[in-house]
């Protein structure tokens, strides 16, 4: 049985988590019908730019995606900190860009007058906004449902669009969160939908690669803050151009269906992580076959499978992919 979502998610242990939606009944996100010869491939954009949005509405990080032709991937960051920083007032704003919200806070964010008896409800009400604006399965909510009702309107028909519940994976350290995230925007290679990482429509990768082209990073990205640690904002400790090319190199081998070396110019991050060429390029092409559940290393899983009173699974045994080479 699937376990509720609450147990799942546990920000005590980790920000980050690998999300997944599926579509039922084959329907298409991409591609083109057989039978009607109907080109589907404007759906990823709608995807894509939902995503995006939410990213700036939602105390909520989009690392990396891809959009495939029948599901999607995404790596996100629980920005709990912004949440509580959020005024009042802010939390408000944030809700009613995506909701309109209810006659009191529609009266609270113009600025009207609310009665004593009202403050209560009020205050609740901001509370449980702040609480959604950081939960996962409100950001899939608010970026699943929209797209099954453009759907279905364009397919006229009814019914669920997408599987009833998203895959959620937690990631437990550094090494889970960057193997997950290549993993994610090297899907297209691996479906054969692109020759290589920078061409590879509708992925975080191919955005990420066509602002540092101009010496930027995108806004609605986690950004990557490089190797200091101290006095950083928010962002994934390595540089970006170290991740680009370390992706780029592991797309030609995965592309090219042969183990190959990853060349030591692109290799600094996994000398930092002490993880080996080989172990990487198996996360990095087979994760979703690997792990099924929580991913970090044996010390990482078992604190974080006691946290929450979880059974140790059969696929811990993957772990040994993450552990430090020897």
């Amino acid at each position: 049985m699937p376990r509720p979502r609450n147990t799942q998610i546990s920000i005590e242990d980790t920000l980050f988590y690998h999300c997944c939606s599926r579509t039922v009944r084959q329907a298409f996100i991409a591609g083109v019908d057989d039978f009607t010869g109907k080109s589907y491939e404007h759906r990823r954009g709608w995807i894509e730019t939902q995503i995006l949005n939410l990213a700036g509405v939602f105390a909520i990080d989009v690392a990396a995606y891809a959009v495939m032709s029948n599901h999607l991937h995404l790596v996100l960051r629980i920005d709990i900190e912004l949440a509580n920083r959020w005024s009042d007032r802010e939390v408000v704003g944030q809700w009613h860009e995506i909701f309109k919200g209810s006659e009191l806070s529609q009266q609270f964010a113009k600025g009207e007058v609310i009665e004593a008896y009202q403050v209560s409800q009020l205050k609740h009400l901001i509370a449980e906004y702040r609480s959604r604006l950081s939960d996962i399965s409100w950001f899939m909510r608010c970026l699943n449902e929209p797209i099954a009702r453009m759907a279905n309107k364009e397919d006229n028909c009814t019914g669920h669009f997408w599987e009833g519940r998203f895959k959620s994976q937690a990631l437990l350290d550094e090494t889970a969160v960057l193997a997950c995230m290549a993993y994610v925007e090297l899907n297209p290679i691996r479906a054969k939908m692109a020759k290589t990482p920078e061409t590879s429509d509708y992925t975080s990768l191919k955005i990420r690669v066509k602002a540092a082209l101009k010496g930027q990073q995108p806004a609605k990205l986690l950004p990557f803050i490089g190797d200091e640690r101290l006095n950083q904002s928010k962002g994934i400790n390595f540089a970006l151009k170290d991740y680009l090319e370390l992706v780029d190199a592991t797309g030609r081998i995965i592309r090219d269906d042969k183990r190959g070396a990853i060349p030591s110019s692109a290799s600094k991050i996994l000398t930092r992580l002490n993880i080996s060429a080989d172990n990487w390029i198996k996360l990095t092409s087979e994760f979703g076959k690997l792990f099924h559940g929580p991913v970090g290393t044996s010390q990482e899983l078992t604190s974080y499978c006691e946290h929450l009173d979880k059974r140790r699974r059969h696929f811990a045994k993957c772990c040994q992919y993450l552990e430090p080479s020897r």
